[in-house]
C-alpha cells in the first residue's frame, strides 16, 4: 500500500483550497436540504432563506442562505457563502457539525443518524481537500489525457450529494492508497473459495475456468492451484476470484475467519498485473493489459448514500441482464446500426455466501466478498475515436477552463450540445419506449465516444442493479431472463429491478439520466457559457419530439412511458442519510421536459 506523507492532510487543511472545498460542501448541503424540504426555513426581507437555530448556550442563532431556483427540475442554487448570525454579529459559517447541531430542531432527521451524517460531511471535506491539494501539486491536466487517466484525474464527485466523497471506512492512509484521485497502482488479491459457499454466474459466451485462466495466464493459475494442493485442498472443489486488498484486510480476515479456519477460503496471492481505481473506487482498470475486463469488487465502505459491497442477488443477475440487453440491441437495427450503442457487458459474477446460523452477522457478510467482471471499453473503441467519462463534460482544469472548452469553441455550444443529445438521449429513449427498459444512466454509468470532440456514440455500463422494467410492459418479455429478487433483509429499499409501477420505471431514467446527468450539464453550460437552461431543455424537448415523430408506431408506448408529464419523482438523496433506509425516499419535482 502506498504510504501517505504524515503531514499531507495538515498541508491540505492549511492550503487556500480548503476553504473552497468547505464552501462547496456547505453549498451542496443547503441546496439539497432546501430542495428536499428536509429543513424548515423562512424568507427574510432580503429574500434569503433563514434557518432558525440554537447555540449550545441556548442563545438564538440564524443561518442565512442566499439562493435561487433553477429552471431545470426547480433545483435550488445557493449563490453566496452560508452566513451564521448570533448576538456577536454575522460571519461565514465554517463548521458543518456546528450547523447540524444548532439547527437540528429544524431538520427532518433522526437524531441517532445526525451524528453519523456530520461525520460523513467532515470526511468529505478532508478527503476532497486533500485530493484537490494533490491535484494542484501534480499540475494535472485534463485536456489530452487518455480515458483511463481521466477516470483518475476527474476529482469532482457528485455535484448534488453533500457527502460526495465520504468514503466511510477509509482512513487517510486508505484514501491516499486507494482513492482514484491519487492514481496509485493496486494489485488485487486472489483467493480460492469452496464451491459449496460460492455462486458463479457467467455470460453464455464464456467458459468459466478458461475465462479465469485467460485473465491471469496459465503460469499464475498453476501457481495458485499449487498453493491449494499444498494446503491439502482439491482445486476442483474451489472457485478463484479476486478481492480488493483493503477488503481482505478490513473485512474478509475477520468476518470470514471461520471459513478461513475451516479451509473453505484460501489466500493465493496477488494479481500479476497492476490496476488503477476508477471514479467509483471499487472498479479497477488494468493498466498493464488494457483489454482485460474491469474488476468490480466488493468494498465495505459507504460513499454518498450507499454501501459499496456487491449484493449476491445483483451479482447473480449481472451476466443474465447483460446477455439480455446485448440481445435486445443486436436485434434492433436502430440501436445496433444507427446509434451503434456500446454495452460494456458484465460477463461473469462470483459471490461467496457462507452459511450463517442465526444470521447475526448477515450485514457483515452479505455482499462483502463478490466480484463482477465487466468488459473493457478499449475493446469497443474505433481507431479514430477517443473516450471521455460523462463526468468529464462538467470538469474543469486547475485554472477553471472546462475540459470541453476547445470543443465548444470549435463547434459552438448549441452545435456541440445538439450532437451530444443525438448520441446520448436517443438510444436511452429507444430502450425505454420501444423495449420497456430503463437504465440508471447517471454520469458515472456513461462514457462519451467522440472524434476530435465531436460526439459519435455512447458506451453504457453498470447493469447488475442499474436497470428497471415492468415485465408485463416489455416489448419482448420472452427474452427477459428470470432474475433473482431483492431479499427482504437487504437494506437498500431502492435496489430492485422489476416493478409493476410504470412511473417507477420512467422516473428511473428521468431521475438518473435527465435530473442528475443532463441536469448537471445544463447547469454547467449555463454558468460556463451562458446557455440559458430554458434553451437547453427546449433543445432536449425538441429531440424527444423528433424521436417520437420518427417512430409513430410507438404512440401507445409514449403514453405509457410519459417522459413529458408535469412532475417526476426523484430520490431525496440527502434525506436518505438523515432517516432510516426503510422506504423509498422520493419527492415530486417539476419536469423541464413537460410540454405544458
Amino acid at each position: 500500500m502506498k504510504s501517505m506523507e504524515p503531514d499531507l492532510v495538515q498541508r491540505a487543511a492549511r492550503a487556500p483550497g480548503f476553504a473552497e472545498v468547505r464552501r462547496r460542501v456547505f453549498r451542496q448541503l443547503l441546496e439539497s436540504l432546501l430542495y428536499e424540504r428536509a429543513v424548515r426555513a423562512h424568507e427574510n426581507d432580503a429574500g434569503q432563506s433563514v434557518v432558525d437555530a440554537v447555540s449550545d448556550d441556548g442563545e438564538p442563532v440564524r443561518y442565512l442562505v442566499t439562493a435561487r431556483r433553477r429552471f431545470g427540475f426547480g433545483r435550488v442554487a445557493v449563490t453566496e457563502p452560508i452566513l451564521r448570525c448570533d448576538a456577536a454579529g454575522t460571519a461565514e459559517a465554517v463548521s458543518l457539525p456546528r450547523f447540524l447541531g444548532e439547527a437540528q430542531a429544524a431538520l427532518d432527521a433522526d437524531p441517532l443518524l445526525l451524528n453519523r451524517f456530520a461525520r460523513e460531511l467532515e470526511e468529505t471535506l478532508v478527503k476532497d481537500a486533500t485530493a484537490q491539494y494533490v491535484r494542484i501539486l501534480r499540475g494535472d491536466r485534463l485536456a489530452g489525457a487518455t480515458y483511463d487517466e481521466l477516470e483518475c484525474r476527474i476529482t469532482d464527485g457528485h455535484r448534488y450529494h453533500p457527502t460526495y466523497k465520504s468514503r466511510m471506512g477509509f482512513d487517510g492512509e486508505d484514501n491516499y492508497a486507494f482513492g482514484p484521485e491519487f492514481a496509485h497502482p493496486v494489485r488485487p488479491l486472489w483467493i480460492a473459495a469452496h464451491n459449496e459457499i460460492t455462486e458463479v454466474t457467467a455470460s453464455r459466451t464464456l467458459e468459466r475456468h478458461d475465462f479465469v485462466r485467460d485473465q491471469l495466464g496459465a503460469a499464475t493459475v498453476d501457481r495458485f492451484l499449487d498453493v491449494l494442493r499444498a494446503a491439502g485442498a482439491d482445486p476442483a472443489n474451489f472457485t478463484l476470484l479476486p478481492v480488493h486488498p483493503w477488503q481482505w484486510r478490513e473485512q474478509v480476515e475477520t468476518a470470514f475467519a471461520e471459513q478461513l479456519r475451516a479451509g473453505q477460503l484460501h489466500l493465493l496471492g496477488p494479481d500479476p498485473d497492476e490496476f488503477l481505481p476508477q471514479q467509483s473506487i471499487r472498479t479497477l482498470a488494468c493498466t498493464t493489459a488494457a483489454r482485460r475486463p474491469y474488476l468490480k469488487l466488493s468494498m465495505s465502505i459507504v460513499n454518498t448514500s450507499t454501501s459499496r459491497v456487491l449484493a449476491p442477488h445483483t451479482v447473480r443477475n449481472a451476466a443474465p441482464i447483460s446477455d439480455w440487453l446485448r440481445g435486445v440491441v443486436e436485434s434492433d437495427p436502430f440501436l445496433r446500426d444507427a446509434c451503434r450503442v456500446v454495452l460494456l457487458g458484465e460477463i461473469q459474477g462470483s459471490a461467496v455466501r457462507p452459511d450463517q446460523p442465526g444470521g447475526l452477522l448477515h450485514e457483515e457478510i452479505y455482499g462483502a466478498l463478490s466480484c463482477i467482471w465487466r468488459e473493457s471499453l478499449h475493446a469497443h473503441v474505433d481507431p479514430d475515436e477517443e473516450a471521455v467519462p460523462f463526468t468529464g463534460l462538467t470538469a474543469r482544469e486547475i485554472d477553471g477552463t472546462p475540459l470541453i472548452d476547445r470543443w465548444i469553441r470549435e463547434q459552438g455550444v448549441t452545435g456541440w450540445l445538439d450532437r451530444l443529445v443525438e448520441v446520448s438521449v436517443v438510444p436511452l429513449l429507444h430502450l425505454l419506449c420501444a423495449h420497456g427498459i430503463a437504465l440508471e444512466s447517471h454520469a458515472q454509468n456513461m462514457v462519451l465516444l467522440h472524434r476530435a470532440g465531436v460526439p459519435s456514440r455512447v458506451a453504457l455500463r453498470d447493469f447488475h442493479d442499474g436497470v428497471r422494467f415492468s415485465r408485463a410492459h416489455l416489448a419482448e418479455p420472452e427474452r427477459c431472463p428470470e432474475l433473482a429478487g431483492t431479499p427482504a433483509s437487504h437494506g437498500n429499499r431502492n435496489s430492485f429491478v422489476e416493478t409493476d409501477d410504470l412511473d417507477l420505471v420512467t422516473d428511473f431514467l428521468l431521475d438518473a439520466f435527465f435530473f442528475i446527468n443532463l441536469g448537471e450539464l445544463a447547469i454547467f453550460l449555463a454558468d460556463a457559457y451562458g446557455l440559458a437552461e430554458t434553451e437547453f431543455w427546449a433543445l432536449i424537448r425538441a429531440r424527444v419530439t423528433k424521436y417520437q415523430q420518427t417512430f409513430p408506431e410507438l404512440t401507445t408506448r409514449f403514453a405509457e412511458f410519459d417522459l413529458t408529464k408535469p412532475t417526476i419523482a426523484v430520490e431525496r438523496l440527502t434525506t436518505r442519510r438523515l432517516l432510516p433506509d426503510t422506504e423509498l425516499r422520493l419527492h415530486p419535482v417539476p419536469n423541464p421536459l413537460a410540454t405544458s
